[in-house]
């Protein structure tokens, strides 16, 4: 017999790079639930890099996650990307709770070994 999860609350990956924003929402275990991208919304090219279809993206998944019943998300942002606001905007347009709020864009601590200068 399958039982139908209700979920109430967790947790929103935003992934916001220059070409395209994607967005994974999971339970509080960080297993993947629901899933969108501005590409997947129906932009291409260009316009998937904009701020609106970033929102649209986020929109799509968020009012799957609503039927499901979550109603309390924790948002983790990551990249530089153009989409980074809109999808929290368009998160708490939804009707969520956000009780968190992080950036978690990976910094290099000095990276990997520099290439040799150049001789002329």
């Amino acid at each position: 017999m399958k039982t139908k999860n209700s979920f109430t609350n967790g947790r929103v990956y935003v992934t916001a790079t220059f070409n395209n924003t994607l967005v994974t929402i999971t339970d509080d275990k960080g297993n993947s639930l629901f899933s969108g991208s501005s590409g997947a919304s129906g932009f291409k090219g260009a316009r998937k890099s904009t701020p609106y279809a970033a929102s649209a993206a986020v929109d799509n998944a968020a009012r799957k996650a609503w039927d499901a019943g979550m109603r309390e998300v924790e948002v983790y942002i990551k990249g530089p990307g153009a989409g980074r606001d809109a999808a929290l905007r368009s998160l708490k347009a939804a009707g969520f709770n956000i009780s968190l709020i992080a950036d978690v864009t990976p910094i290099p601590h000095n990276g990997p070994r520099q290439k040799k200068k150049r001789r002329v």
